[in-house]
């Protein structure tokens, strides 16, 4: 036991070294962790952000000026008041995205207990701010004209207020960013693994570890703790350098806990790395697999698409994979604070599926290596 111990320690650091001078793939793991986990997080934001809006006056009143003072940066850009026979005009030339016109006797009309229209010119060439817009500039003029019917004495009808205890203000950033981590987990998890075992196969020395005094459960588990290692390492800089620090999102749950999760679904992730890395020969053909293992793993966890949304035979067969159950538990530590308490469960399934992938990896790397040797 102990000399199983003392090979899978110098084989770890093997493969710890041979990744330290693959500089394209320790490049690509830092890069996965790093520039993609923030470029995920604020490039596909699903906020508007600096929209060009104007207003045609032709009340004139307070309320209308209210309003107007109601649109706001970061979401809108100043408003600025232009004249109704420049609408056509000025979105024609791609000035305003949003034209938004109040009518004449809008404060007398809203006073009296009448519902007056209130215009809004939509440029939608720009679709994603056009259909997010709309809704923005409803919530503002609707929120706009409650409070100023509520400082008039006027007698309003009761408003449901909702209140969210994670990401009060919606931020898409704090769920993007995380998401891209837990997604970068499974993808460089996998990669690293299958792309060890390449490697060894593409220089010639695997046929040197075949000779010497070693197993293939000794070769397959230094593989698979050197991958861990290095992931463990790089989610760790994620979170608190690039999520913490650098978007300021906060954590809710325990890192630690999550980290102990990660752990887990990393044994069943490297144990797919290293199937796929032993039915290929190259490493064109295992990024052709990656592709067609890794994507839908991603898409069909529950970090892209609601898993309650997918059809039911979708589901069970997800239930069986590691990775939709790591979403649900990361979620829950960090958007909830969820404690092991309530983990644990899902925590086991992971590791007993991790035990299954390992299982019957090692039976095929094993008869794989038999063959070669």
């Amino acid at each position: 036991m102990q000399r199983t111990f003392l090979n899978i320690y110098h084989l770890t650091i093997k493969e710890l070294r041979i990744l330290f001078f693959d500089k394209v793939m320790l490049f690509f793991v830092f890069y996965s962790f790093s520039f993609a986990i923030y470029i995920g997080g604020t490039a596909t934001s699903s906020e508007i952000n600096n929209a060009t809006i104007a207003f045609v006056d032709q009340d004139r009143s307070s309320l209308s000026a209210r309003l107007i003072d109601g649109f706001y940066k970061p979401r809108f850009k100043t408003p600025e008041i232009i004249d109704f026979y420049h609408i056509d005009k000025t979105m024609d030339e791609g000035i305003y995205t949003f034209v938004v016109v109040i009518p004449p006797e809008f404060e007398k009309n809203v006073l009296a207990g009448k519902i007056p229209e209130i215009q809004v010119n939509i440029d939608a060439t720009s679709m994603s701010q056009a259909s997010l817009g709309a809704g923005y500039i409803q919530n503002i003029i609707t929120q706009e004209v409650s409070t100023f019917l509520g400082s008039s004495g006027s007698t309003t009808n009761p408003s449901l207020i909702s209140r969210y205890k994670y990401n009060p203000s919606l931020e898409s950033t704090w769920f993007g960013s995380i998401s891209k981590v837990i997604d970068n987990i499974v993808m460089i998890s996998i990669l690293l693994a299958g792309a060890a075992i390449i490697r060894e196969r593409e220089h010639g020395t695997l046929e040197h570890l075949l000779v010497m005094p070693l197993n293939a459960y000794e070769i397959m588990s230094a593989k698979i703790l050197s991958a861990c290692l290095v992931v463990l390492l790089s989610v760790a800089f994620s979170l608190t350098v690039v999520l913490q620090m650098v978007l300021q999102i906060p954590i809710q749950g325990s890192i630690p806990l999550f980290m102990f999760a990660t752990l887990t679904v990393l044994f069943a992730t490297t144990s797919m790395g290293i199937f796929i890395g032993t039915i290929v020969k190259n490493m064109p053909q295992m990024g052709m697999i990656f592709i067609l293992v890794v994507l839908p793993l991603m898409m069909l966890s529950g970090s892209v698409t609601p898993f309650e949304s997918m059809p039911q035979s979708i589901q069970y067969i997800m239930q069986l994979m590691p990775t939709s159950h790591f979403v649900n538990l990361s979620q829950a530590i960090l958007f909830k604070g969820a404690g092991l308490a309530i983990v644990w469960k899902q925590i086991f399934i992971i590791f007993i599926i991790g035990s299954v992938f390992f299982t019957l990896t090692l039976i095929f790397f094993k008869n794989s290596l038999d063959s070669e040797g």
